[in-house]
């Protein structure tokens, strides 16, 4: 293990990294029985979507471990797969089949972007004020998150305008769960107990049993998983992609996936390794080139396999906060991702009130990025605002940095100032601009 990653240049341990990538994959595990829901909404087989999210995440991860040897992972995403299913496959009018094609191209154009020189230079053009921005905002999102997922926060209508806390439904069930486990947890990191979050974790399960929320499964595994998947698994339609709705329904959806999943991967990597002081003098992150890469493979992989796009996900910050430092944490997700192909109830075990506490407290450590905001320049504090504002409200990282990146430039352009923004900055604010366009006209 230390040949592999490292461990003590890093200051952590087998334990610590093991530990650390238990607790990722606890706060992560909801999105095998969430991914294959959604995609089963298409007519894809929700047992071999299952499969597919579990074996996807589990390549994710370990071609994180191995080639970043970062300990961020992976698996598809949630939003991209809320995109595939209710806006290409219902509202343009895709197939699966055509939908994961165009998944799959999505991949193929950001591993293009990920190996050219372009994909440093989008990193290095984004303002240190707004890099800072991305942690806090991330914060709010992963903490929102957690709060969603226990019904702590609900919404009514159709979107997160109608979010609402209701003091009635908190007072029990999963809501009052996760606030007993919130409490154990954040004592436990007031007393700067190590294994904080993953102790928290335990406990709340365990709690769950006495109030019923943690539902031990009447049997430990998934039968006819081989036949499953191969109903979903290298079904692509590329022809079919092509014709069926026209070029510019078929370009909008390409560049929607990869510009979401692009910005979701550089805004987390770059917003929880700088909260953890894992970047270098220049606020740039060491590995992170090598994770994009992995991040796109895995997408090509995942799209192939039968799934939506596979991003990084945000709540590895929950095992980074927990002390993992290199890609042992990637590697014991991955490896429990793949033992959940066949044990997918041990993983449900846990409930989702036993990590929303988890998410709740990486949250507050996130806040941290706002103090290196300079909140009395309101060129600076105008974009920072929106990109904190806009991940929790757009349930999006990748909109918040659009948003910020938008503003930015016009502000600068506006105040005189065009010479202090990167030639990049304006391309991105014109290709998210551009995004939101042909979206809302094929929307329409």
């Amino acid at each position: 293990m230390e040949k592999l990653f490292k461990l003590k240049a890093h200051g952590t341990d087998v334990k610590t990294e093991i530990r650390a990538g238990i607790t990722t994959f606890f706060a992560m595990a909801y999105i095998i029985f969430v991914n294959s829901t959604y995609l089963g909404m298409t007519g894809m087989n929700q047992t071999g979507v299952m499969v597919a999210t579990c074996v996807s995440a589990a390549i994710g991860c370990l071609l994180t471990a191995f080639l970043a040897n970062v300990p961020f992972c992976q698996a598809p995403g949630m939003g991209l797969n809320t995109f595939f299913t209710f806006t290409v496959c219902f509202g343009m009018g895709y197939t699966w089949e055509q939908a994961l094609a165009i998944v799959f191209i999505s991949g193929v154009l950001f591993l293009v972007v990920t190996i050219s020189p372009l994909r440093k230079k989008i990193i290095e053009a984004i303002p240190a004020s707004l890099k800072a921005a991305i942690s806090a905002g991330i914060g709010f999102f992963i903490a929102l998150i957690g709060m969603f997922n226990v019904n702590i926060v609900t919404a009514f209508g159709t979107g997160i305008a109608g979010a609402y806390t209701d003091m009635g439904t908190i007072t029990k069930g999963a809501a009052l769960l996760a606030l007993i486990g919130l409490a154990i947890t954040a004592i436990l990191v007031a007393y700067r107990v190590k294994g904080a979050i993953f102790i928290g974790i335990i406990a709340t399960t365990l709690i769950g049993l006495l109030m019923g929320e943690t539902v031990i499964p009447e049997s430990f595994t998934v039968a006819g998983v081989g036949e499953a998947f191969s109903e979903v698994a290298f079904k692509l339609d590329f022809s079919g992609a092509l014709s069926a709705g026209g070029i510019v329904p078929f370009l909008t959806a390409i560049i929607t996936f990869a510009i979401c999943d692009c910005f979701d991967t550089v805004g987390t990597l770059l917003g929880t390794a700088g909260n953890a002081g894992m970047l270098d003098e220049n606020g740039n992150f060491p590995g992170g080139d090598r994770a994009l890469i992995a991040d796109a493979i895995a997408t090509c992989t995942g799209a192939l396999l039968g799934t939506s796009t596979v991003t990084t996900f945000v709540e590895s910050s929950t095992g980074i906060e927990d002390g993992g430092r290199t890609g042992l944490t990637s590697m014991t997700t991955g490896i429990l991702f793949l033992l959940a192909v066949i044990l997918a109830p041990v993983a449900g075990i846990v409930p989702s009130a036993a990590t929303a506490p988890a998410l709740i407290i990486v949250g507050v450590f996130m806040m941290k990025g706002v103090l290196k905001i300079d909140w009395s320049d309101m060129e600076t504090a105008i974009p920072c605002f929106l990109t904190i504002a806009m991940m929790p409200f757009a349930y999006s990282i990748a909109d918040g940095i659009g948003f910020g990146i938008i503003s930015y430039t016009l502000i600068k352009l506006a105040r005189g100032k065009a010479k202090e923004v990167p030639v990049l900055m304006y391309i991105l604010s014109v290709l998210f601009i551009l995004s939101y366009v042909l979206l809302a006209t094929t929307a329409a």
